[in-house]
């Protein structure tokens, strides 16, 4: 049966390059678009530029630009890099779209009436040079704690310690360096709190991993705070209707980018289709209520929260489908660590074509290494350059190489019919496995056996020899046999690896002088007397002195980043930065251990602290005072684990001796969010 499927990535922020990070959420998501398509299904992929928000504001200002310049700018570039990486979107739009402007005000709209937005007074630092409201990333001054300079607005970078901007001494904008001044505003908020009891049902239906939906539990373990959508001007992106001076906040805008693409290429499609109705495309068939299509999305694990929570609950109240499924991967690492320009390994999808130029090398050692799961992949170079040399050239193109001469020198290169050996028997058989791998997005399981079937048809190869047998008279019958049964096995082999190697395919369905594979071709050879073209070079090896020099040369181009590239990107894939590095040594100088949370209690008189009672496997527990009041409910804290700094410095407070550090996470997207780790973790524990 022909399904119909919606696919999204996450979009990539305007403010900077696609790196090799990024490319692991769109390599993952191209490659399961294609191995549908080759089903036969109906799969529309769309995807954009995510373009609003403080960050690019700032930057167009610095660079003397518009913002709409900016984000014109940096479309072209990333379209061009997706495209090289033979990401093959059916659209690529952008968040400031006028189908995106329309959407977000419906959507807007119809929570308003459905009672899921509320106004609230909020203060926050104002500049009062640039005359706007401060994002905490962009206040900088000394801990309160510690008394560090240059610190964040949210969180100290040399003690850890957890804050309010307002509690910042000698703060400044790290905008214009001017004294920011507290100032009142009014703020718009969803009422994420009223959507828990669906959100408890969503994420447990299925929709998200095993892993994902776990994790979500966590978050309701400590309830759901409402979410503030709004921000006030100046600021790049769309003006909250009835709310002149408002806008609706990066996060509120940019999901709804999915549904403003798949718009745009809807009517698209409906002005080419000319009267068609094969050829158009219906928007509310895909995202009505009621929908029977199927909606998916590929995100990095660090947006999971926004995608399992926010999103289906702004759908869900707003009278739209929730997605079929949220698929979530992890993190790329460089060489073990995370990526680094001081040793070349930050490095960009331009400086990759640059000097490896094969961009299916990429996409066949990514795949190689996923298994739809969380977990981070890690692109090890040297072993990311034998494994493309041995799969790929070694074992794959190398059947070709060694049998197609004989087709052209000896038979017209005409082929003889495929026999039914045993080895061709076993590669068709293997279509369902493969298949059911790519549907799991079990790439590495899927490479694995295709290796192996690979493996097969050279052991069949190097058993008759087509060199030996060219030599000897009288076997010419056989000769032709081999070779056509090779280059069977081969064109079974491509196949399977064409979602992930989409061009070396054309190349050689161009070579066999065939139709564009599909799966359905792995149940018939080709006939007796079928022509191929006479065989050219497909592939090379990688030489490992390319590599040396991609590492060299972005070692060389490493630039200092400026305020506004230091912001996370909203909706980026798979972020990596390199703002400050330590050692290895310097890392193992902080005992991170599990810690179970014994009692949490209220402190008299703190503002943000609450009082934590932790066990770390050691003969007394640990008293520590953490941040974390303003997100967290003492009583849905106890006997949960959670990582604390064993080794620092005792410190006393007036409320006490603080014996350690919790680790928590936030920026200005929310927090503090205490971390956790997965089951099986007990107290005591080393992190390592």
């Amino acid at each position: 049966m022909t399904r119909k499927l919606l696919v999204t990535s996450a979009l990539p922020y305007a403010n900077g390059s696609i790196h090799l990070g990024h490319l692991v959420e769109y390599i993952q998501t191209d490659i399961w678009v294609r191995f549908q398509k080759m089903q036969g299904h109906s799969v529309h992929y769309v995807c954009a530029d995510d373009t609003h928000g403080t960050p690019i504001m700032l930057r167009a200002e610095k660079e003397g630009i518009t913002p709409e310049a900016l984000i014109a700018k940096v479309h072209a570039e990333h379209s061009a890099d997706f495209a090289e990486f033979l990401v093959e979107f059916d659209n690529y739009h952008s968040t400031n779209a006028p189908e995106n402007k329309q959407l977000s005000q419906h959507i807007y709209r119809a929570l308003r009436s459905n009672g899921k937005i509320a106004t609230k007074t909020i203060e926050q630092f104002y500049d009062p040079v640039k005359q706007m409201f401060l994002p905490d990333r962009f206040i900088k001054g000394e801990c309160p704690k510690c008394h560090a300079k240059d610190q964040y607005g949210d969180s100290c970078e040399v003690c850890g310690a957890t804050y309010n901007p307002t509690e910042l001494i000698n703060p400044f904008s790290a905008v214009s360096g001017a004294t920011p001044v507290r100032k009142e505003t009014e703020h718009y908020f969803f009422k994420l709190s009223e959507c828990e009891d669906f959100l408890k049902r969503w994420t447990r239906s299925g929709t998200l991993q095993a892993e994902a939906a776990n994790k979500m539990g966590e978050w309701f373990a400590s309830g759901l705070s409402d979410w503030d959508i709004s921000r006030d001007a100046p600021y790049f992106g769309f003006e909250i209707p009835d709310a002149p001076g408002k806008y609706f906040y990066v996060w509120l805008d940019a999901p709804i980018g999915y549904m403003a693409s798949f718009k745009n290429l809807c009517d698209k499609r409906q002005q080419s289709a000319d009267g068609d109705q094969q050829a158009g495309l219906d928007f509310d068939e895909y995202w009505k209520q009621d929908s029977t299509t199927e909606l998916y999305h590929f995100i990095g694990k660090d947006i999971l929260y926004f995608h399992a929570l926010f999103w289906p609950a702004t759908l869900e109240y707003s009278g739209h489908r929730k997605p079929t499924q949220v698929f979530a991967h992890g993190f790329l690492t460089v060489n073990g660590e995370k990526m680094s320009k001081s040793r070349g390994t930050f490095i960009t999808a331009r400086s990759y074509l640059e000097h490896v130029k094969n961009p299916e090398y990429l996409r066949y050692y990514y795949a190689a290494k996923l298994n739809g799961s969380m977990e981070d992949i890690d692109l090890n170079l040297e072993d990311f350059v034998a494994r493309v040399n041995s799969d790929l050239v070694g074992k794959y193109i190398n059947i070709a190489s060694r049998c197609a001469g004989f087709i052209s020198k000896r038979f017209d290169g005409k082929l003889a019919a495929a026999s039914d050996n045993a080895v061709i028997a076993d590669l068709r058989a293997a279509a369902a496995s493969v298949a059911d791998s790519y549907v799991n997005r079990d790439f590495g399981r899927a490479l694995r056996e295709i290796m192996a079937l690979a493996d097969k048809a050279n052991g069949y190869v190097a058993e008759h020899a087509p060199w030996e047998m060219a030599k000897q008279p009288g076997r010419e019958a056989e000769l032709h046999r081999v070779c056509s049964d090779a280059l069977e096995m081969f064109r079974l082999l491509t196949i399977y690896l064409k979602p992930v190697l989409p061009k070396l395919a054309v190349s050689i369905e161009q070579f066999l002088n065939i139709a564009p594979l599909s799966w359905a071709d792995v149940a018939a050879g080709l006939p007796a007397d079928h022509g191929i073209q006479t065989y050219q070079h497909l592939i090379t090896r990688i030489d490992p002195k390319q590599i040396e020099a991609m590492t060299e040369a972005n070692k060389e181009n490493l630039q200092p980043q400026n305020a506004s590239a230091q912001v996370a990107a909203p909706v980026a894939a798979t972020p990596a930065t390199d703002e400050h590095h330590i050692s290895i040594d310097d890392f193992a100088k902080v005992d991170l251990r599990i810690a179970r949370i014994v009692a949490a209690n209220h402190v008299e008189g703190a503002e943000k602290l609450l009082q934590l009672t932790l066990d770390i496997g050691e003969a007394n527990t640990r008293n520590v005072f953490a941040g974390i009041k303003s997100a967290y409910d003492p009583a849905t804290l106890q006997g949960r684990l959670t990582v604390m700094v064993a080794n620092l410095a005792p410190r006393k407070m007036k409320f006490g001796l603080s014996e350690g550090m919790v680790l928590a996470a936030s920026d200005e997207r929310g927090g503090p969010f205490i971390l956790s780790p997965d089951s099986g973790a007990q107290p005591g524990m080393r992190v390592k």
